[in-house]
């Protein structure tokens, strides 16, 4: 009887294995299924605009130029730190266009955020809206803000880079040496 245990215990255990192997093979690494890398081209979604009427489709983006689609909460002080950076910063990010997004309902603290950072001042600060879909968390897969993904003038994915971040870091992403 102890043999027939043995038996079945090696072979159960000769059969997870094999499928265990099996599944390791035919499973993609996790971060290769994420819609942003299987689809690395800048996505085509709509962005509400602050005046609370217009919508903007990201499709409308021309080519030409690095560009940045951040991705921020107007109560994160993390996304305030950055942005604040980001801002003290912006001579050495001219050639890069911003696009400012925002899952936060409240039209209100999106206007008063905007008007905190003087955004209106920097000229490659395309967009400010709201991403009323919420389609960015769910193409990009955000765990935290603040998320910036950056793409090149043809719009092909150069990175996201997840969490705080520095214009020089920016800078380095869309020109390496």
């Amino acid at each position: 009887m102890n043999r027939i245990f043995l038996a079945l215990a090696v072979f159960f255990c000769f059969m997870a294995n094999c499928l265990h192997g099996q599944e390791k093979t035919d499973v993609p690494a996790k971060d290769t299924v994420l819609p942003y890398r299987q689809y690395p081209t800048l996505p085509a979604f709509n962005i509400l605009m602050m005046d609370s009427t217009t919508i903007f489709n990201t499709y409308n983006i021309p080519t030409g130029g690095p560009i940045a689609l951040f991705f921020f909460s107007t109560d994160c002080g993390h996304c305030k730190r950055t942005t604040r950076r980001l801002i003290d910063s912006m001579e050495m990010l001219t050639d890069i266009r911003f696009y400012m997004i925002t899952p936060v309902h409240s039209m209100t603290e999106l206007r008063n955020f905007y008007t905190e950072f003087h955004m209106e001042r920097y000229e490659n600060i395309k967009l400010v809206g709201r991403d009323y879909e919420f389609f960015f968390g769910t193409f990009y897969k955000t765990r935290y803000v603040p998320d910036v993904a950056l793409y090149d003038g043809q719009k092909k994915l150069i990175k996201l880079i997840e969490g705080e971040t520095t214009a020089k870091q920016i800078m380095e992403t869309v020109h390496p040496k």
